[in-house]
């Protein structure tokens, strides 16, 4: 899969046949958008194409406002989008840079600017409830009459359900919310899981005997945080079982960063720089800010107990 950080150069252009979203957590409804562009790509011999965006819409929209806090939380990061992507069949994926460049195209602009000259589309598939240009402005509708005009087909894809309720990444981020990982993965169609290259950190858990990975979170506000139980896959041939933190650290630093950092309940080695998965099972508790050290290690170990306790009865 070829990735674009941008509109591809004219000589990288080609026709191709494209859908375009967020897709953040590339849901159900998600795979079967793409593989109804893959399967007419296939027919019209073109490569499958997606044009998504970072950072997201609203996020960028919630920044300029200076409020953070009303941004969606974030699914999954860019190599997991990539990733599920690729595995989706897309040939191309095109990763625009969302500022206020671009949040100011007129509906006009994006499809003759973005679509047809940039893209070059022949053949588009959105959803139902797409919208695209400055303030929304621009709708199905008008993307079908672009299309006429300028020699691309266009195609609504209909709303997937389940029990009833639309597919959508707002129903994944409220499941994740819950800590509800079987109902995500029955709305993703997989285990929920974050990906990364382990990085060094302040080997302050190998200080307190809890040694942990470390995965950097590059958004601010994942869709999950707190204390859970995992399984850690890409270090062996059996995934392999541990406990994870997922936050900002309160007790240790103040920097607002986040941190995956899962402890291996029997493993250990060196895994720095090797990428792992780590598939969430469940939410033990909430992050906390204890006074002493001490205290911080009386918790881990007790979060050691219960996910051994939680393998032990698998």
């Amino acid at each position: 899969m070829h990735v674009f950080r941008g509109l591809p150069n004219p000589e990288s252009r080609s026709p191709c046949a494209l859908t375009i979203g967020n897709f953040d957590g590339v849901h159900r409804g998600h795979a079967a958008l793409l593989q109804t562009v893959v399967n007419q790509a296939r027919q019209m011999g073109l490569p499958a194409a997606v044009m998504t965006f970072e950072p997201h819409p609203r996020e960028y929209f919630a920044a300029r406002a200076g409020h953070l806090d009303q941004a969606p939380a974030r699914i999954a990061n860019l190599r997991d989008k990539l990733e599920a992507l690729a595995q989706a069949g897309i040939d191309r994926v095109i990763v625009e840079h969302f500022n206020a460049r671009f949040a100011s195209l007129t509906a006009t602009q994006f499809i003759d600017d973005i679509l047809v000259q940039g893209c070059h589309a022949r053949w588009i598939c959105v959803g139902d409830d797409f919208r695209f240009g400055a303030k929304r402005s621009g709708d199905f509708e008008l993307l079908r009459r672009g299309g006429q005009q300028c020699g691309f087909g266009v195609e609504a894809m209909a709303t997937l359900t389940h029990d009833g309720r639309r597919i959508s990444s707002s129903e994944v981020r409220q499941a994740l919310a819950r800590a509800d990982f079987a109902l995500t993965q029955q709305l993703l169609g997989r285990p929920y899981r974050m990906s990364g290259r382990v990085i060094h950190g302040k080997k302050l858990g190998r200080t307190l005997g809890f040694p942990t990975l470390n995965l950097r979170v590059t958004h601010k506000r994942p869709a999950v945080t707190g204390i859970f139980v995992v399984r850690v896959h890409g270090l062996g041939q059996v995934a392999l079982p541990g406990v994870a933190s997922l936050g900002v650290r309160p007790t240790v630093e103040d920097s607002g960063r986040v941190l995956l950092e899962t402890h291996l309940l029997d493993w250990k080695g060196d895994a720095y720089g090797r990428l792992i998965r780590v598939e969430f099972l469940k939410k033990l508790r909430d992050e906390e800010k204890y006074d002493s050290l001490q205290q911080l290690t009386d918790a881990i170990a007790e979060d050691e107990r219960q996910a051994r306790e939680f393998f032990s009865s698998c």
